[in-house]
C-alpha cells in the first residue's frame, strides 16, 4: 500500500509540474504574438508626431482632414494579416469581423470613406509614398523614399 501512496504523490508532483509548464509556455507564446506596428505617412502633409488618441480618431474616420485642409486617406492592412490583426486590437479594441463591420456602417451612412485595404507592406507603402496625405499602419520600420515615420506618443513603434 505504501508504494502505491509514494507513486502516486509522485506521479501528482510530475502532472503539477507538466502543468505548470504548458501554463508559463503559453503565456510565451501569447506575449510572443505582439507585433510592434509603426505609423507612416507621406511626407506632405500628416505631422510628425501624433498622440494614441489622435492616430485613433484618424483611423476611426473621425479625424478626415490634416490641419492644412488636405484629406486623409488611411492605408490598412488587410485584417486576414497578422498584421491587420494586430491594428484592430491596439488601435480599434475590436475584433477583425467588428472592425469590417464598424466601416461598412460608417460607408453606408455617408459618415467616412472606408480604408483602402492592402495585402502586403509593400503594397501599403508604395500607396502612402504616391498620395499625399495618406497615412498607415505597418508591421516594420521602413527606409523608404518617399515614407515619413510618424511617432506615436514620441515612440517610432507601439
Amino acid at each position: 500500500m505504501k508504494n502505491y501512496e509514494v507513486i502516486k504523490m509522485k506521479l501528482s508532483i510530475y502532472i503539477r509540474i507538466i502543468f505548470s509548464s504548458l501554463l508559463f509556455m503559453s503565456g510565451m507564446v501569447v506575449h510572443a504574438q505582439t507585433i510592434p506596428l509603426t505609423v507612416i505617412s507621406h511626407p506632405a502633409d500628416a505631422p510628425a508626431d501624433l498622440k494614441q488618441s489622435e492616430l485613433k480618431s484618424i483611423l476611426l474616420g473621425e479625424k478626415q482632414r490634416w490641419k492644412n485642409g488636405k484629406k486623409i486617406e488611411v492605408a490598412l492592412l488587410k485584417t486576414s494579416t497578422a498584421a491587420g490583426k494586430e491594428v484592430c486590437t491596439k488601435v480599434y479594441d475590436m475584433s477583425a469581423d467588428e472592425v469590417k463591420k464598424y466601416w461598412l456602417a460608417m460607408v453606408f451612412q455617408g459618415k467616412a470613406e472606408a480604408p483602402s485595404f492592402f495585402n502586403t507592406v509593400g503594397e501599403l507603402q508604395a500607396f502612402v509614398s504616391e498620395n499625399p496625405g495618406a497615412i498607415g499602419i505597418v508591421d516594420q520600420i521602413p527606409n523608404s523614399p518617399g515614407i515619413q515615420v510618424v511617432m506615436v506618443d514620441g515612440k517610432k513603434t507601439f
